[in-house]
């Protein structure tokens, strides 16, 4: 079983910058594709950007060049940058673990979450 541990999450103003950190343990984390994922009330989860074992990233159109997802692997650590937020930011992120098997077999792992609030 992997375990994740959001921390990070905050009140900032809009414009402001913030750095999000997540911590695993109990698994091989470099095995893993790590992904940040946010949820606002009353909103579905939705991806906010993912990191393969190999270092390849992805984003949710509406943070490309705000956000910069990055790993270090001997820290069993991924980290979410997030600069020039925005009021629309304000979510509870989610960090997640998962490995994708050729039977289409997924594991999934899920942190509890840390609050990122933006407003003035």
């Amino acid at each position: 079983q992997v375990q994740l541990v959001e921390s990070g999450g905050d009140l900032v103003q809009p414009g402001g910058s913030l750095r999000l950190s997540c911590a695993a343990s109990g698994g091989a984390f470099s095995s893993y594709r790590m992904g940040w994922y946010r949820q606002a009330p009353g909103k579905e989860r939705e991806l906010v950007a993912g990191i393969s074992s190999a270092g390849n990233t992805n984003y949710a159109d509406s943070v490309k060049g705000r956000f910069t997802i990055s790993r270090d692997n001997a820290k069993n650590t991924v980290y979410l940058q997030m600069s020039s937020l925005k009021p629309e930011d304000t979510a509870v992120y989610y960090c997640n673990a998962a490995r994708l098997h050729l039977t289409k077999a997924r594991d999934d792992y899920w942190g509890q979450g840390t609050q990122v609030t933006v407003s003035s």
